[in-house]
């Protein structure tokens, strides 16, 4: 992979629910190395599209390439072995073992797909210790041994994305990890965000503390009604009419009311 050839590509997904449209016809590219914000109102289809890559939603029409490797008919479980790796919004561990036990489950998935090979991988040596890498990459590291059931949201919301690095991903989706958080534990998880994808990993954020958005993304895609309606740069895109009405109220918003929504 080049940073000029996309390392995920989504070309004309639609996904219907019945009569309802959820996606319809969106198209776009993510490239090696990029930290991508997916935003939109409520209602605008964005973790329908999050779900339709990661094969959890079928679409009905179109295709979703990874690393060159077409990912259309494979279930969502080898999509997972191919480096897609999703941390959802709502943060659900395993509350009876420790942080690190539940980071070191997932780095141990690639043991636990035959019950055969699960047999010949006793030692669970190696997966604590990346549990521990991710644990401390994500600034919780000094909790390991403690129980999720202990911790506030802020802590939960990094667990569920140390879990999501250990598999390794090409491509980590994020849907709303700032949900729930209050400014300070908002703007720190961002900081954190930041640093994983300096570290060469690959992000898809979805979030609606645009304040946040803005100051971390380097490029926007833009949904409303199921419909990608902007892509670009962050300063650029919330410049445009059509976003500007159906992302911040409507198309009047006072110049200065866009910047005080983005410091927010």
């Amino acid at each position: 992979m080049t940073p000029k050839t996309p390392l995920l590509s989504v070309s004309g997904i639609t996904v219907r629910f019945g009569g309802l449209t959820a996606i319809d016809n969106v198209s776009f590219d993510v490239y090696p190395g990029e930290l991508l914000g997916l935003i939109g109102p409520n209602g605008a289809g964005k973790t329908t599209m999050l779900r339709s890559i990661t094969g959890v939603v079928r679409a009905n029409t179109g295709n979703v390439t990874l690393a060159g490797e077409r990912l259309d008919a494979l279930p969502i479980e080898r999509r997972i072995r191919r480096g897609l790796s999703l941390s959802q919004q709502l943060v659900k561990p395993l509350r009876n073992i420790s942080l690190i036990d539940n980071v070191a489950l997932a780095a141990g998935a690639h043991k636990t797909l035959s019950p055969l090979r699960s047999l010949m991988h006793v030692s669970q040596a190696d997966e604590k210790a990346r549990a521990l890498q991710m644990l401390q990459s994500v600034g919780i590291a000094e909790r390991a041994d403690q129980l999720p059931g202990t911790q506030p949201l802020g802590v939960l919301k990094r667990l569920e994305m140390a879990r999501s690095l250990a598999l390794n991903p090409k491509l980590l989706l994020l849907d709303e990890p700032l949900a729930g958080l209050n400014s300070r534990e908002a703007n720190a998880l961002a900081d954190t965000i930041v640093d994983i994808n300096r570290r060469g990993v690959t992000i898809v954020l979805i979030e609606h503390n645009l304040g946040e958005v803005m100051r971390v993304c380097q490029r926007l895609v833009v949904l409303d009604n199921g419909r990608r309606i902007a892509d670009g740069e962050p300063r650029a895109v919330m410049n445009d009419p059509e976003v500007r009405t159906a992302y911040l109220g409507g198309d009047n918003l006072s110049a200065s009311a866009v910047k005080e929504e983005e410091h927010a």
